[in-house]
């Protein structure tokens, strides 16, 4: 085996990329970087009647975003290249000879109804059909036709299967470097088709023989595959490639937010959170089904998220970059059970990273949401304002709806506010107010407090008479940051005429009969 790791990641283009999936990507990530080793990109469509067009495009974006960067692939090349299953097919032809002439693999002749009509005869007993040591013998296949017989139905054009020989009683041992020691007798298995109908491996066949011929030294896969396991130790020992087979961890499921099941897009809808990185629109039926990227989240918060579903760094830090992931990750800290998705800890996580982004970066981010409404304003300004609220925020798009009365006029007002604590009275005030700013010429937030404040003192008034009617008139609602602040943001002749505006519509509310 080499010195250098090699790892590999093999979705299948069978829709779009669960976050589960996006996880193990980012552990094999993790591994290979910590220890200066390679990442390839593998896909596995062997299965073309589960194939979704635009799938594949979906998970190389999709892990591009996530900041997984990968050094072979079937986007970049390699010298391992093709990396597309589908490409391989005169590979997996040579190797499959080797096992048939090994008589480790067999031709296999059932047709489905007959396969259908035996598992009907075995559940009228209240038994399961298994294709296997005890069943082999008693369906058509290269071991109970001659040679002869064999040749003919080959030659016949007649559909058949490469099944593979499980030897019979026989103990298997998977050394899984999260789960230990895992023993697996061979009755327990059944003779697994290596090569379908159309010609095409199945993933048992095609995975091994690719992990083996790109050198793949660790094999770092979902929990769901653990039962593979000893089916693919059968087939590295039966093409004597023992002394390089991979080591093998199995990852822990990501589980439902109630801890009861594995994750599911079902869960995300039903609960308002995407599973999937990117949007995803099915072709087909033209569901679109949202994302984390389109729902607002960062690509950094999200990967802090995931990386600690299953993993435990063993400190208390919980916000780390990349490269502390990279330096901090082992395997042998990964957990054995599942790990329960918190939607709440995800916004959270989005919601530190925010907090400590740099101002030019979030300003940026802002930037692209004024852009949508064709509003654009300074950096400074921008910058100043973001301050104000970004300690309340989740997402960037959270920052618009908390300071949006800064870019446009409040269209309504808060009916409730006007009457429990507006009177005529403030109509008056309103109006006096307005033509004491009128006469302003430095416009600036400490001239404009001494206004109110001398206002409030010369008129005996009590600060609220004055101060929650320009709060609803400059934002709307009795919310909002320092009075004075906002209105130094809008400038001078903005701030009159809202309040302007402002006061007709509280004198319309307060004198409606």
């Amino acid at each position: 085996m080499e010195n250098t790791i090699r790892v590999r990641f093999a979705p299948s283009p069978t829709g779009p990329l669960h976050i589960g999936g996006v996880r193990t990507a980012l552990y094999n990530y993790l591994f290979a970087r910590k220890n200066g080793g390679k990442m390839i990109l593998r896909i596995e469509d062997t299965d073309r009647t589960r194939f979704v067009e635009g799938a594949e495009e979906y998970i190389i974006k999709s892990l591009s975003w996530a900041g997984i960067v990968f050094d072979e692939g079937v986007h970049i090349g390699g010298a391992y290249a093709p990396y597309k299953q589908s490409e391989r097919t005169h590979i997996y032809k040579e190797y499959i000879q080797k096992l048939l002439s090994h008589k480790s693999a067999y031709y296999a002749f059932d047709t489905a109804e007959e396969l259908e009509k035996k598992r009907a005869d075995y559940q009228s007993q209240k038994l399961t059909f298994q294709y296997d040591a005890s069943t082999r013998m008693q369906m058509k296949n290269a071991l109970t036709l001659t040679a002869e017989e064999t040749e003919k139905h080959i030659k016949s054009g007649q559909p058949y299967v490469i099944r593979f020989l499980i030897p019979e009683n026989k103990q298997i041992i998977v050394n899984d470097l999260i789960r230990g020691e895992v023993a697996v007798n061979t009755s327990q298995l059944d003779d697994k088709v290596l090569f379908k109908s159309d010609g095409l491996p199945t993933y048992h066949f095609a995975n091994v023989v690719d992990d083996h011929l790109m050198k793949i030294t660790h094999v770092i896969r979902g929990e769901e595959w653990l039962p593979s396991a000893p089916l693919h130790v059968l087939l590295y020992q039966s093409f004597g490639w023992e002394s390089t087979m991979p080591f093998f961890a199995h990852l822990p499921l990501l589980l439902k937010p109630e801890g009861n099941g594995k994750l599911s897009k079902r869960d995300g809808d039903r609960l308002g959170f995407p599973v999937f990185p990117l949007q995803w629109t099915d072709l087909t039926t033209k569901e679109v089904s949202s994302g984390y990227k389109e729902s607002g989240y960062f690509p950094e918060p999200f990967i802090n998220m995931l990386a600690l579903l299953g993993w435990n760094p063993g400190i208390e830090q919980e916000i780390f970059t990349m490269e502390e992931l990279i330096q901090h990750f082992s395997i042998e800290r990964i957990n054995k059970a599942g790990a329960k998705f918190s939607p709440e800890k995800a916004r959270w996580f989005n919601q530190q990273y925010l907090r400590h982004m740099p101002s030019s970066e979030l300003v940026e981010a802002f930037k692209e949401v004024l852009k949508e409404k064709n509003i654009y304003a300074e950096d400074n300004t921008l910058s100043e304002i973001i301050e104000l609220v970004k300690e309340r925020v989740v997402f960037v798009k959270d920052i618009w709806n908390e300071t949006q009365f800064f870019f446009l006029k409040p269209d309504t007002i808060d009916e409730q506010s006007v009457k429990k604590r507006c009177n005529e009275k403030t109509i008056e005030i309103l109006e006096n107010i307005r033509v004491l700013f009128q006469n302003v010429n430095e416009w600036n937030t400490a001239q404009i407090n001494n206004i109110i404040h001398k206002y409030v003192e010369d008129n005996g008034l009590n600060a609220v008479q004055i101060m929650l009617p320009l709060r609803l008139s400059l934002v709307g609602a009795p919310k909002g940051p320092d009075i004075a602040y906002i209105m130094s943001v809008l400038g001078k002749n903005e701030s009159i005429e809202r309040i302007g505006e402002a006061r007709e519509k509280i004198k319309n509310i307060i004198l409606q009969p």
